[in-house]
């Protein structure tokens, strides 16, 4: 019998969590290819759409099945995509019905008149040590520049108990980290009964499942942190010490024409007060570089602050217009001084993250431990080990004695 289905998948943590769940979902597709894009840049589908041209040069005969946000957006153009027989909507990938023997061709949903979340235990993830829980789905906000919504549809949460469920199962299957993911997760709950919030969330799921070692959080909205969570920060040992901030930007005037909800001063006091209720705690943060009209004193700003808030791992992207989203029709900057910008970004973010792993030094740290002897630490820096094999998925005490570029060196304690 051939083999089951090849994901390529693109994008985001909750794109990675998804093509798992589609992985056991359509195991019957022998020698299918599927798809999962990503729109929320234009090299995003690029990158995809080479490599269904790519698939269908290499196996002609493979059946292409593409699905995902930019997919969700524009199925027909998908669909015109030599060797792509079939477009799966955001909203359809993960039902089981989608997958059947037989299943044909189905109309791509209208997914902003979807309400619930399909819940999926994922607990095969090839490769990892840490497993991904999906607990949020969708987004109600309408920043200038995202085209996300228009692909994953309203704001929608997974009941407490289900995912109390899914944890158990995970922590049985010997994982001892788990992310929280979903689109925008600080907006989890007020679609469920008793709105419970974020924070509510994750303290019922830490009291539910107390063999659980490690929880992480993936992106948060600085302008929608809930006071439970706050508490959960400063007294929750097994919420790790590192959270992932969705900033954009370090200017006001930009913030406000990209629509967000936070001001520069209110992403440095939440980073301030994370710092005074768990010191040692440490900062990624997601960040735009040449939205349309930014200035060269704008982006001094976003400089400035990467370094005044020492926020150590960036993910930073040049703005890419999206057809459709008011951002694409403001006056736009030149590709080239964005990429400048960009790199510029990441060269800060390198050199705040050079300097925490230069305090880590001759400390004793509880590492994650991956394949090929590397892991990552509570504040979730990377580390290699030498002159020991410890095997992956374990939590093991480790010496600090070298950083570089890339992260920590560490032996056994």
């Amino acid at each position: 019998m051939s083999a089951g289905p090849t994901l390529l998948t693109f994008g985001c943590r909750l794109n990675a969590y998804e093509s798992a769940a589609m992985a056991s979902l359509a195991r019957d597709h022998h020698g299918a290819i599927i798809v999962n894009t990503c729109a929320v840049t234009t090299e995003a589908e690029q990158q995809a759409r080479k490599a269904i041209r790519r698939a269908h040069r290499e196996t002609p005969g493979a059946p292409i099945i593409v699905t995902g946000c930019a997919a969700q957006i524009d199925p027909a153009g998908w669909a015109a995509l030599p060797g792509v027989m079939r477009v799966v909507g955001n909203a359809e990938k993960l039902r089981p019905e989608t997958w059947a023997p037989g299943a044909g061709p189905s109309p791509v949903a209208d997914i902003m008149t979807v309400r619930e979340t399909a819940a999926h235990l994922v607990t095969d993830f090839p490769g990892r040590a840490r497993a991904f829980l999906q607990v949020q789905q969708g987004c109600d906000h309408s920043c200038t520049f995202c085209v996300i919504p228009y692909g994953r549809g309203p704001s929608r949460s997974v009941p407490i108990g289900v995912i109390a469920e899914h944890l158990r199962a995970l922590v049985t299957e010997g994982f001892s980290e788990v992310v929280l993911t979903g689109v925008d997760i600080t907006s989890y709950g007020p679609d469920l009964p008793g709105r419970p919030s974020l924070g509510q969330m994750v303290r019922r799921l830490l009291a539910l499942v107390p063999g659980l070692p490690r929880l992480r959080l993936s992106s948060l909205d600085p302008a929608a942190i809930d006071e439970d969570l706050w508490r959960l920060i400063g007294d929750e040992p097994r919420l790790m010490p590192h959270l992932h901030l969705s900033l954009q930007h370090g200017a006001d005037l930009i913030l406000k024409r990209m629509k967000r909800r936070h001001s520069r001063d209110d992403a440095m006091a939440v980073i301030a007060r994370a710092r005074a209720l768990r010191p040692g705690m440490v900062f990624g943060a997601d960040l735009i570089a040449g939205f349309p009209t930014e200035t060269d004193a704008h982006h001094a700003e976003t400089l400035a602050m990467v370094e005044e808030a020492q926020i150590s791992f960036l993910h930073v992207f040049p703005f890419s217009a999206r057809p459709g989203t008011p951002a694409a029709k403001m006056p736009q900057l030149p590709v080239p001084l964005r990429r400048e910008r960009a790199a510029r970004l990441r060269a800060a973010g390198l050199l705040a993250s050079q300097r925490l792993y230069a305090a880590r030094l001759g400390r004793e740290e509880s590492v994650l431990m991956e394949r090929g002897n590397l892991g990552h630490t509570e504040q979730f820096c990377p580390v290699r080990v030498s002159g020991a094999t410890i095997p992956p998925g374990a939590l093991a005490r480790l010496r600090i004695t070298g950083a570089g570029p890339d992260g920590l060196l560490a032996e056994a304690a």
